[in-house]
């Protein structure tokens, strides 16, 4: 067998008109067999025609300016909640976009304000009768009668996006001036299927040159709704999972043909929070997120096809326009792309990219991207910016989610002329990328050791929802913290829905259940634990055997005496402020290595007080068998409890640091009572991870850390060792047979 040529392929490089000299040199400095375009750059013919795969960057929904400005009419909407106005008196007037930047939205007066919209008095809850409001289109206003002086009143509306958020975005982030601002078209108007199909068909014959088709994403943004003064509240509403960017008056008169019931504005609003993904869903909005799931599939398709029939490829960007998309979806395949592209900053978000089915190609695009600035506005390419090392952290993230998943190719996005006076920043690439080759040639013909004990998170989304909460992460989540830290490592990761655990119970090779979350979150489950089947499930699989990791408020659905469902399971539960006269077992307070925590084998790699996060209080034991391990302010942070055959394991929150990667690790392993396993493979040092390829016979050893670090591994049989020494952010591979 050869070995793999490290020097090239497998990168796609950002190219730019005006320097094509800087475009080529670079090129063959970082390896590249593709030149892509990116928004706001051009590819030059000296660049086009230089030999190299052309990637060529296509939105079709703002593709036909300016047709959408003379259709306004078919440009894509949503529903607003307008800010609350207290009544101060019997009539009340509302201005509709006071609060949202008036640059992003325009209402939609056009369709029906009475059989579209409600105002509802948030005091009471209830909807105004339509007889007691009007819309005034000229002042933008709804005036509302026989209002209630100290009740709170908002109006769900309809509105036009006259600045597609990308290009609003990007616009504002690079200072694009009098750049034109961006619409957005709805293709779900037959009229603009017509417009986007003839573009499509033009631009194919126009880009001869061009070998992929990398669609930005499809057809639908995720929500983003900007506030009018960027500086003190710029997003009103940001969730990188919801459709409310997709709602039309046609949408949803389709939708009531199909499923024979006709959804609200409120449905979409729901007082303000909208359909965040971060809640559990409603089954009417899982309705809803189906309906738009198969237009755009059927579409899509549509426009695939055409691609195909030109002889080219088409690669879809996971990311912006991506609602519709699904790549997590069993059904991502019927669409027919080439190739999925997947924007990523951090490990789950490579195992994200490498979990969808139905494409050849996995690709990364990597950060820090080629802006001036980051994505919340720090400097990377700018004055004060230190763009190598930034690479560098961006990479050791990645990083431990390439060595668990197969990932076909990396590149990067933006500006190329940014990077020209940084030649560090060029060497470094040319470096990563040879990294990326050797770790890709490990994957090729073999897959990495993983423990055998199966492990399934629990969530009111699943599998849909698998390796992401809502697009990048989020600080607070606590689910977002500990995907991060099981990306990179050795375990068979699955992803369980409660409606799963309901209809065919937890599936038999899976060995530990994992629930995160905060009350009523998604995550943890919320109005899903509703149906008995699910703790009824749960409860006799973890006493026939089975492990339960709950960290924060983990099937929480309070009812009268009972804030956990699984509460009997944990030996523990939370006092929501409603047992004040009921009294609590008492329990040792935690003694061992570390100040504060007793010892056990999950604690056996602590050496100081946890840190947890935001952890959730008031945690007490009901159970004289539960063994609290770490504690503050007399309520458990860690626990464990056995239940029948089963054992659980309880945190009170969780941020990913390698302390708690390690913790996790462990309490996975002893819930599922494979504490004798455990030294395979490990490393000593929690800043360090290794990775075995059986087949290949390589042992792969990375450094997490930005210092020098030195680490012994265990190898297979538990016993024997390797000492290894790496250099900061580095990687070491030794042979090592089985």
């Amino acid at each position: 067998m050869h070995p793999p040529d490290l020097t090239y392929g497998d990168f796609t490089l950002p190219g730019e008109a005006g320097h094509e000299a800087l475009t080529l040199r670079l090129a063959k400095k970082w390896g590249a067999d593709t030149i892509r375009d990116s928004d706001g750059t051009q590819l030059s013919p000296e660049i086009v025609q230089s030999g190299y795969d052309i990637y060529s960057t296509l939105c079709l929904p703002r593709s036909v300016q300016p047709w959408a400005r003379t259709h306004r009419d078919q440009l894509q909407q949503n529903y607003l909640m307008s800010f609350p106005v207290v009544a101060a008196k019997a009539t009340t007037t509302i201005t509709l976009l006071a609060g949202f930047f008036t640059e992003q939205f325009a209402v939609n007066f056009k369709d029906r304000p009475r059989r579209w919209w409600q105002v509802f008095d948030r005091t009471t809850g209830e909807e105004v009768p339509k007889s007691r409001w009007s819309a005034q289109p000229r002042r933008g206003t709804v005036a509302i009668t026989g209002t209630v002086p100290g009740h709170s009143y908002t109006v769900n509306f309809l509105a036009f996006r006259i600045w597609e958020e990308i290009s609003m975005y990007n616009h504002l982030t690079n200072d694009w001036g009098d750049r034109e601002h961006l619409a957005a078209v709805d293709p779900m108007q037959p009229a603009v299927q017509r417009v986007l199909l003839a573009y499509l068909g033009q631009w194919l014959r126009g880009h001869p040159d061009t070998r992929v088709v990398r669609f930005t994403s499809m057809f639908y943004n995720f929500s983003w709704f900007w506030g009018a003064d960027r500086a003190t509240l710029r997003d009103v509403y940001s969730d990188w999972g919801d459709y409310a960017m997709t709602v039309s008056p046609r949408a949803l008169r389709l939708f009531e043909r199909r499923h024979g019931y006709r959804l609200t504005s409120e449905d979409f609003v729901n007082g303000g929070l909208y359909n965040s993904t971060h809640n559990a869903p409603s089954r009417r909005y899982r309705d809803y997120v189906a309906f738009i799931h198969d237009f755009v599939i059927a579409f899509g398709r549509r426009c695939i096809d055409l691609v195909h029939r030109h002889g080219k490829l088409a690669y879809v960007f996971y990311d912006d326009h991506w609602i519709g998309v699904e790549p997590s979806s069993p059904r991502f395949r019927e669409f027919g792309f080439d190739g999925l592209i997947k924007c990523v900053f951090n490990a789950f978000e490579v195992r994200l990219c490498a979990h969808a089915r139905g494409v050849r190609t996995h690709e990364l695009r990597l950060h820090p991207y080629l802006f001036p600035t980051g994505l919340k506005g720090e400097p990377t390419f700018a004055p004060g910016g230190h763009p190598t090392l930034d690479a560098k952290n961006f990479w050791i993230d990645a990083r431990r989610g390439l060595v668990r998943a197969p990932i076909d190719r990396i590149g990067l996005g933006g500006y190329l002329s940014l990077v020209e006076p940084f030649p560090d920043f060029q060497d470094y690439v040319a470096a990563l990328a040879r990294e990326f080759r050797l770790l890709k040639s490990f994957h090729a013909a073999d897959r990495p050791w993983c423990a055998p004990y199966p492990v399934a998170v629990l969530t009111a989304w699943g599998d849909l929802r698998a390796w992401t909460c809502s697009g990048h992460f989020t600080p607070g989540v606590e689910l977002y913290d500990v995907l991060e830290s099981l990306a990179g490592l050795a375990l068979d990761v699955r992803f369980l829905s409660l409606d799963d655990v309901a209809a065919r119970g937890v599936p038999p090779d899976v060995k530990v259940v994992l629930n995160c979350g905060r009350a009523g979150s998604a995550w943890s489950g919320g109005h899903h634990w509703d149906d008995p089947r699910v703790e009824t499930a749960l409860t006799q699989w973890v006493r026939r055997g089975g492990g339960l990791v709950g960290i924060g408020e983990p099937s929480a659905r309070p009812r009268p005496g009972r804030h956990f469902r699984l509460a009997p399971v944990l030996g523990l539960d939370r006092d929501a402020g409603d047992r004040v006269a009921n009294g609590r077992f008492r329990y040792a307070a935690p003694a061992g290595r570390a100040p504060g925590t007793a010892k056990h084998f999950i604690t056996a790699d602590v050496t100081a007080p946890l840190d947890l996060g935001r952890d959730v209080d008031t945690i007490y034991v009901f159970d004289a068998a539960t063994q609290v391990l770490a504690e503050r302010d007399r309520t458990p942070r860690l626990a464990v409890h056995g239940f029948g055959r089963g054992r659980s394991v309880y945190l009170s929150g969780y941020r990913c640091t390698p302390e708690n990667t390690r913790l996790l690790h462990r309490a996975l392993c002893w819930a599922a009572h494979r504490e004798g396993g455990w030294a395979a493979w490990s490393s000593s040092n929690i800043r360090t991870e290794a990775t075995w390829f059986p087949r290949a016979g390589k042992l792969v050893v990375i450094n997490n850390a930005g210092t020098p670090q030195d680490t012994v591994i265990t190898l297979g049989d538990g016993r024997s060792k390797r000492r290894v020494r790496l250099a900061a952010h580095g990687i070491a591979v030794r042979d090592v047979a089985g």
